[in-house]
């Protein structure tokens, strides 16, 4: 699968799934921002591929920041004087210092609303008419399999993925004239420092977890809800947004695809 001098973006890149995916991507030819709201982290990250002779560009970027949204377009822009591919990762599980609380709070449902559903359709409006210019693009929105199933643990950000998959299907809608392909990847299990912080949240509120580690806790939930009995990487995830991003999706748009490991088969 070919990428080669594709020009990607991809929100909450320097780590977690976002990092699987430019990993991924560059080893395909593609020409890859890392936008991120950490800049230390970004740069460090981009650092790492330019000494790998892989062209990448990092740009601090704030999603939930329309004047951000915009700055990071018009650097790409600037830089690589087109946008091929966007992929919609940035990401939070809640409000910050939810592992020692009980989730779902007014703040955490502002903050999911906010960065997973909000800022995904803010970035896509933003990448769009560079795409619709070139009658071309690939859109790739990161959701989860909880935005299918749901879960009582935490709604808000159930909800928000849920809402991340009607999105996709609305947007592939709208932009099918174009040539663009929108679609939704949602993860499993996937061990990412998102994915530590929800185990040790579990550990605090929950009476079955005390005295176990976040480890612990993530591996019981893979034996007891995967049918493979495995979890997901950041690179599994990254594979599947390198086909989605190549020509060899150009029939696929407004599908949300599983990588769960049969957890979920809707």
């Amino acid at each position: 699968m070919d990428l080669l001098n594709k020009v990607a973006i991809v929100t909450g890149a320097s780590r977690g799934i976002g990092a699987g995916v430019v990993d991924k991507f560059v080893i395909h030819g593609a020409k890859v921002v890392i936008a991120d709201i950490s800049l230390e982290e970004t740069e460090g990250f981009a650092d790492k591929h330019k000494k790998k002779g892989h062209q990448v560009y990092a740009l601090q970027t704030d999603v939930t920041k329309i004047e951000s949204v915009e700055s990071m377009v018009a650097e790409t822009i600037e830089r690589f004087k087109t946008i091929d591919i966007l992929v919609n990762n940035a990401g939070v599980w809640a409000a910050p210092g939810f592992e020692d609380r009980a989730l779902s709070e007014p703040e955490d449902w502002h903050i999911t609303y906010e960065v997973n559903l909000k800022a995904v359709a803010s970035v896509t409006n933003a990448v769009a008419p560079y795409m619709k210019k070139n009658s071309y693009g690939k859109i790739i929105n990161v959701a989860s399999v909880g935005g299918k199933i749901g879960s009582p643990s935490n709604p808000a950000y159930m909800a928000s993925k849920a809402g991340t998959i009607s999105l996709t299907k609305s947007s592939a809608l709208e932009y099918a004239k174009f040539n663009i392909n929108v679609n939704a990847i949602c993860p499993g299990f996937v061990w990412t420092p998102m994915a530590i912080s929800i185990e040790a949240q579990a550990g605090s509120n929950q009476p079955e977890y005390t005295n176990m580690t976040p480890r612990e806790i993530y591996d019981s939930l893979v034996a007891e809800t995967i049918p493979l009995g495995r979890d997901q990487t950041p690179e599994d995830i990254g594979n599947l947004a390198v086909f989605l991003a190549s020509e060899f999706s150009k029939n696929i748009t407004g599908q949300a695809i599983n990588v769960c490991g049969g957890s979920n088969m809707d």
